[in-house]
């Protein structure tokens, strides 16, 4: 009888405090569940010529979920392009300060008639934290082709030498963690 009455009384402990963070609105510690982070927003020049405005925020936690949001706008050719997502996936190399971001897109408003990404399709970029040595450095965006979908990308974690394909940040700071 003593062991149940423990047990139920584990129960009803335990019920107590989940109570308590619904009333209070309390949240655990997401700075101890979390495995990995990077953030970031700004401006850079692709190709030299295409100023492109970003913000992100990405965490990966310790059960190997990926939350957070992603933004990248720019004009190009006449036409302007707004795309907004939600993160699925973030792989990051803290020794180099590199991150990959991947996601599916939940927003994408362009007057750009031959346009072919929607919302629902995966997205991905990379990224480069500096340390304060250089400029932080970001790719655009890229779709589904040759890699299958944002899980691929973040998992292949590519990364060409020289740091090809990246752009020096302008205007902004990019922190991987």
């Amino acid at each position: 009888m003593r062991g149940r009455i423990s047990a139920i009384a584990v129960r009803v402990a335990i019920g107590v405090l989940s109570l308590a963070l619904v009333v209070t609105g309390a949240q655990p510690s997401a700075a101890a569940a979390m495995t990995g982070a990077a953030r970031g927003q700004g401006t850079f020049q692709y190709a030299g010529t295409v100023p492109m405005d970003f913000v992100f925020e990405a965490v990966t936690h310790a059960d190997g979920r990926a939350s957070g949001t992603f933004r990248h706008t720019f004009t190009f050719g006449g036409y302007s392009y707004d795309y907004r997502g939600r993160v699925t996936c973030l792989s990051v190399d803290t020794v180099n300060g590199r991150a990959w971001i991947g996601g599916v897109l939940t927003s994408v408003q362009t007057d750009d008639p031959t346009s072919t990404q929607r919302a629902g399709d995966d997205a991905w970029f990379r990224v480069l934290d500096q340390g304060g040595t250089g400029p932080d450095r970001s790719t655009a965006m890229g779709f589904v082709g040759a890699i299958p979908s944002s899980a691929a990308y973040c998992a292949l974690r590519l990364w060409p030498a020289g740091d090809a394909r990246t752009w020096p940040v302008s205007d902004g700071k990019i922190t991987v963690r």
